[in-house]
C-alpha cells in the first residue's frame, strides 16, 4: 500500500488492526477489484438454508439471557431527514425516543430475568457525545463491567485518478465511515471480555428497528444447531427492491449483495422481488467464539467482501471503501438465514416511517417493542410530497396539532401542503390534494379528495363545516 496512507493513519491515530484491514482492501482496489457480484455467479437461497420463525419458537430458553449481549449500530445523523444529531434522540412513540425505548427493553428484561444482559452501542465520532449524554438519566443502564459504547472507525477517502489519499482543507471530508461491517474490527477489543465474562452470543441490530428485540429461542436454536452466525431475512415487497438481498453462490453459502455490488446490466434481476424474495433486516446474530476464532485464524483481521463506493466530494472523484456487516454470513460455515415476519422489522429510514409510528398503527408493547396495534394487519403504505414533508422540521410543523388515525388505512398519499388538527379519520386508500397550504381537522377521510375544491365549495366564513381550511 502506498506510504501516504499509512503515514496519514497513523498521524490521525488509528489502530494498527484499522490500518491493517484497510490495507487489505486498498490492495484490492489496486488489483482492479469493484465489489461486484455478477449474476452469473449466484443462486436465490435453497430451502436448506432458511429457517421458518414460527417453527423455532418451542426452542426459548430464558437460561441463555444471560449469555447474550445487545449490540446497537447508532452511528447515523438522520442527515436526510435534517437532523443534525444523533438520529436515536428523535421521539417516536409516546414522547419517548429510540435510546428511550433500547434502555427501557434492556432494563426490563434484565429486571424479569434477574440477568446481567450487556448492552453496547456502536457509536460514530457524530454521535457518541450526545448519545453517552442523554443515557445518563439512565444510571443504572450503565451498572455493567464494560462501556455502553464503542466508536466506528474511519477510512482515508482516495482519489480515482491515482488512487492517492483524498486531501482537503476541511480535514473532516477526507475521510469515510467504513459501513456498518466495521463493527467486528471496532468490537475487537472487548471481544475476549465478553467472552471471558460468560457472553456466548451477540444479538446485533439498527437502533432506528424498534422491531429488534432478543428472543431467546434464536440463540437456542443456533445453539443445538451449532450455527455460528444468522441472519433475519423478511419477504421483499416493492419498497425494499432497492436493499441488499440474500442470495448463496455455486457452492450453495449464503451471500449478501448490496445494489452497490451489482453490476448495472444485472439491475432488473436484482430489483426482481419474486425472483430474489429475501431482504437483509440487518438483525444478526453471531456466535461470539466462533467469531474470536474466525479472527484469530486469519491473522486477527475480519475480511469481508469489499463495496467500492464512487462519490464525488467537492468537484473530486473519490472511492469509499465500506463493508456491510451482514456479509459476514458467508464467511462462516453452516451460516442460516431465518425469516421473519416484518414484526421484527420496524425501521425509521424517512419521514413517513416517522409518521406511521407517530399514529395508532403501532403501539408499545410491555418489553417496550413497537408492534401493530391489536386489529391491525399491516402498516398503510404511505407517500409524502418531499417538498413539504422530507425534514422533521416539514413534519413537527405539519403534525404539531394532531397526528391523523391511520388504523383502517391502507395508503395515504398527500399531494401538495396539507397540516393535521385534531380528530382526522383516514380510512382505506385515501389521496389528499392541495395546490395551497390547507389545515384539516375533525373529519373522515376517504377516497381521492381535491381539498381546494371541497374548500372552496363548502366555505362558511373562515372554515368550513367539514373541517378543511385554508392557511
Amino acid at each position: 500500500m502506498n506510504t501516504p496512507f499509512i503515514r496519514l493513519m497513523k498521524q490521525e491515530g488509528i489502530k494498527e488492526e484499522v490500518i491493517r484491514t484497510f490495507e487489505a482492501y486498498y490492495n484490492l482496489l489496486a488489483q482492479g477489484e469493484k465489489g461486484l457480484i455478477g449474476e452469473e455467479e449466484i443462486n436465490p437461497p435453497a430451502e436448506k438454508n432458511l429457517i421458518d420463525y414460527d417453527k423455532i419458537r418451542h426452542y426459548s430458553r430464558n437460561s441463555l439471557l444471560k449469555h447474550i449481549a445487545v449490540v446497537k449500530l447508532n452511528g447515523g445523523l438522520g442527515t436526510s431527514m435534517g437532523l443534525s444529531k444523533a438520529k436515536s434522540l428523535l421521539p417516536v412513540k409516546n414522547n419517548l425516543n429510540f435510546l428511550d425505548i433500547i434502555a427501557r427493553q434492556v432494563l426490563t428484561l434484565r429486571s424479569i430475568s434477574g440477568y446481567d444482559i450487556l448492552l453496547l452501542f456502536m457509536n460514530s465520532y457524530n454521535t457518541d457525545e450526545d448519545t453517552l449524554k442523554y443515557l445518563e438519566k439512565y444510571p443504572d443502564l450503565g451498572k455493567q463491567d464494560l462501556p455502553l459504547s464503542f466508536l466506528q472507525n474511519k477510512f482515508p477517502r482516495i482519489r480515482q485518478d491515482n488512487l492517492l489519499p483524498y486531501e482537503n482543507k476541511d480535514k473532516k471530508l477526507m475521510w469515510n465511515p467504513p459501513g456498518h461491517g466495521d463493527i467486528y474490527t471496532a468490537i475487537g477489543e472487548y471481544l475476549g471480555k465478553m467472552i471471558a465474562q460468560g457472553y456466548s452470543y451477540a444479538f446485533v441490530s439498527n437502533a432506528d428497528n424498534l422491531g429488534a428485540i432478543v428472543d431467546t429461542s434464536i440463540p437456542a436454536y443456533m445453539e443445538d444447531n451449532r450455527i455460528p452466525f444468522l441472519m433475519e431475512v423478511c419477504l421483499r415487497s416493492p419498497m425494499d427492491k432497492k436493499g441488499g438481498h440474500l442470495c448463496e453462490d455455486k457452492s450453495g453459502q449464503l451471500l449478501l449483495r448490496e445494489i452497490a455490488q451489482c453490476p448495472e446490466k444485472d439491475l432488473p434481476v436484482f430489483q426482481d422481488i419474486d425472483y430474489y424474495k429475501y431482504f437483509n433486516t440487518n438483525n444478526l446474530w453471531i456466535d461470539l467464539r466462533a467469531l474470536e476464532w474466525h479472527i484469530i485464524s486469519n491473522e486477527g483481521l475480519m475480511l469481508l467482501p469489499l463495496i467500492v463506493n464512487p462519490k464525488m466530494v467537492e468537484g473530486t472523484a473519490v472511492y469509499q471503501l465500506e463493508t456491510a456487516m451482514g456479509s459476514a454470513i458467508s464467511l462462516f460455515n453452516n451460516s442460516k438465514a431465518l425469516v421473519v415476519s416484518r414484526e421484527r422489522f420496524v425501521p425509521v429510514k424517512k419521514t413517513t416511517d416517522l409518521l406511521a409510528l407517530w399514529s395508532d398503527v403501532y403501539e408499545l408493547n410491555e418489553q417496550y417493542q413497537i408492534v401493530l396495534k391489536r386489529g391491525v394487519v399491516k402498516a398503510p403504505v404511505i407517500e409524502l410530497e418531499e417538498q413539504y414533508y422530507g425534514k422533521i422540521e416539514d413534519m413537527q410543523k405539519r403534525f404539531s396539532k394532531g397526528i391523523p388515525s391511520l388504523n383502517s388505512c391502507k395508503e395515504l398519499r398527500i399531494d401538495g401542503d396539507v397540516s393535521f388538527g385534531e380528530d382526522v379519520i383516514c380510512e382505506g386508500k385515501v389521496t389528499l390534494k392541495t395546490s395551497s397550504p390547507v389545515f384539516v381537522q375533525n373529519c373522515l377521510l376517504t377516497g381521492e379528495v381535491d381539498l381546494n375544491a371541497v374548500a372552496a365549495k363548502r366555505k362558511t366564513g373562515q372554515e368550513d363545516k367539514d373541517g378543511f381550511q385554508s392557511s
